[in-house]
């Protein structure tokens, strides 16, 4: 019965380890949020007017920064069509030089606190 104990312990400890080893592979995506200056669906990029951190009411988003920018959205789940204005938030992964979105969040469109 110990035996029995030790082996099913044993096989979980290795379970564990595992586990925790393959998520250390694992990496997050960069994050960018700003207004909707250009949607090219024909060429599969979005540019950005990027916003920064600070928030207020005159600011709920965060400030606009003045930075554009661009993003691959070839392969990237786009919830509601961006429009120009809209505010978006972008998952992406940089290969290279460029920017290749993974997911495209419009924001304002989907904000439950306007009403």
């Amino acid at each position: 019965m110990k035996r029995l104990r030790a082996r099913v312990l044993s096989k979980c400890m290795i379970f564990v380890i595992a586990f925790f080893s393959f998520m250390g592979v694992a990496r997050a995506a960069e994050v960018s949020q700003g207004k909707c200056s250009i949607y090219n669906n024909e060429t599969k990029t979005i540019t950005i007017e990027e916003y920064n951190l600070n928030f207020s009411e005159k600011h709920p988003y965060g400030e606009p920064t003045g930075v554009l920018s661009s993003y691959n959205v070839k392969d990237a789940v786009i919830g509601i069509t961006p429009e120009v204005g809209d505010i978006l938030r972008i998952a992406y992964d940089v290969k290279g030089t460029e920017r290749l979105a993974l997911k495209v969040m419009n924001v304002s469109k989907q904000d439950l606190r306007k009403k």
